[in-house]
């Protein structure tokens, strides 16, 4: 028995009894496409950057998303000197068990599932507003937004089915379509010098222009826009050499969000003009559409057609993006269902060798996020898209911080690894940070949401909530771990 296997007994499984997802099935590059469809760049920079600059530190917003890379990265050396260690599709919660303790470990499980379904939806909300509204542009013809995403769960369940394979060939496509035309346009701003002011370097990334405005909020939404890279460690069962694949895939990930973030931000500032950025933004949050800060310039670099086309890769970002939590939220399932905290019958597998049993129970679950919006007749942005993207970001937060903290734990108690930098001074420099996003998460979260104070805490008690009901849970079935499963 190693080291890891006597510190924690209870999380591990025999592989021959209790199912194992399709091995040797991604590589580096296949992670990677699964990571960016969850960041949805898209839907990222046309919805997070417009508020990020308007509300947050203006022109200097695009300083915050190298600030949120930094703290990200610090996180990720402990993340992936984890990973090293113990490789299992539940990720977060095997992690924070391995250090802190089961009963925490399972806290954490319904806190990931709750923070994966809960974006999924969300992104279901304006998902199926974006598809409303252009079937209607293009035909004449109305169709709620929730049929469109009734419809989509379909299409994602039956693609979630066909095999992890299948799912990295389809997002490749609508990711690359998305990175292309906004990489395009950034690299052609930047080589014909920018904007009516130029690059303006020092306007965006200087320190005066970083610490502007209220750039806590701006971090805030900069942080926000990275939530989804820590999926390389779900896909580690079903990768090849992945002790060696997922920590390539991960500091590859952080690095391409980060840069592809700062820089695109950077592009669409200096294409307006540093001093009419945040002007421009608040224009466009407040004719409801917070896209036209980003489509104008786009089309006017490009023509019309660009105009055409970017609605269309906003929709097919979203598909995109909830294809990924889909199957991250379907392996959250089949883990618990292995390590005996939800039924053994979520660990059946297809012929593909993917979690099908698992990928159903999470469309029904998707479907109960979604349907009361529907029948309740709210407003799928304002409130199933806002709400719940607010609350996942928070719960993905709370997350990050354990998982740090377990890091550390876990090698001091073991000393399966001696780096002090990677096991020790990153892990906390990164839970520091992580802290710090979390309070700035707290203290603006009604901004986040877009709504009411009261709205806000009852979103924000959520998360504990699903916490202690894991917590719970683990106390409820501790005799099924009694032994190893």
């Amino acid at each position: 028995m190693d080291s890891q296997t006597a510190v924690a007994p209870h999380l591990t499984h025999d592989p021959s009894t209790a199912g194992r997802l399709k091995p040797d099935s991604l590589g580096v590059l296949g992670i990677l496409f699964f990571v960016l469809s969850a960041q949805a760049p898209l839907t990222g920079i046309a919805g997070a950057v417009p508020i990020a600059i308007a509300v947050g530190n203006g022109a200097g917003a695009p300083a915050a998303y190298v600030a949120a890379g930094v703290v990200v990265l610090l996180f990720s050396i402990g993340f992936v000197a984890m990973g090293r260690h113990v490789v299992d599709a539940g990720a977060f919660y095997t992690y924070i068990g391995r250090g802190l303790g089961r009963s925490t470990g399972s806290g954490s499980a319904g806190v990931a599932l709750f923070a994966y379904c809960a974006v999924q939806a969300a992104m279901y909300g304006l998902y199926g507003a974006t598809v409303s509204g252009l079937v209607e542009h293009y035909t004449g013809v109305h169709v709620a937004w929730w049929i469109w995403t009734l419809v989509t769960m379909v299409v994602v369940q039956i693609l979630g089915a066909a095999g992890i394979e299948m799912g990295a060939k389809v997002l490749a496509v609508f990711v690359l379509a998305e990175f292309s035309i906004l990489l395009a346009f950034a690299l052609v701003t930047l080589v014909k010098g920018g904007g009516p002011e130029g690059l303006g370097f020092g306007d965006s990334f200087s320190p005066g222009a970083a610490l502007q405005g209220a750039p806590g909020v701006a971090l805030m939404f900069a942080v926000a826009s990275m939530f989804g890279f820590e999926a390389t460690a779900i896909y580690g069962e079903e990768a090849r050499e992945p002790k060696r694949t997922v920590p390539r895939a991960t500091y590859l990930s952080v690095a391409v969000i980060t840069c592809f973030f700062a820089f695109t931000s950077w592009m669409l500032v200096s294409a307006h003009g540093a001093s009419a950025a945040t002007d421009e933004a608040g224009k466009a949050l407040a004719s409801g559409d917070a896209t036209a800060f980003v489509f104008a310039p786009v089309t006017a670099q490009f023509g019309a057609w660009a105009g055409d086309v970017l609605p269309v890769l906003l929709a097919t970002s979203l598909f995109a993006g909830i294809l990924a939590f889909h199957n991250s939220a379907n392996r959250y399932l089949f883990s618990l269902g292995r390590e005996g905290l939800l039924p053994r019958g979520l660990t059946a597998l297809n012929r593909r060798h993917s979690p099908w049993a698992a990928g159903i129970v999470q469309t029904v679950i998707a479907a109960a996020l979604v349907l009361p919006f529907a029948v309740l007749g709210k407003d799928p942005v304002l409130t199933l898209f806002s709400w719940f993207s607010g609350v996942a970001v928070l719960g993905i937060m709370l997350l990050y911080f354990l998982t740090s903290v377990s890091v550390v734990v876990f090698f001091r108690r073991t000393g399966a690894d001696t780096r002090i930098w990677n096991t020790l001074v990153a892990p906390v420099l990164g839970a520091l940070g992580i802290a710090g996003a979390i309070w700035l998460i707290m203290a603006n979260f009604t901004t986040l949401i877009g709504g009411d104070r009261a709205t806000a805490v009852w979103l924000q008690l959520t998360v504990p909530a699903v916490l202690v009901l894991g917590l719970v849970t683990a106390r409820l079935t501790r005799h099924r771990h009694s032994t190893p499963a």
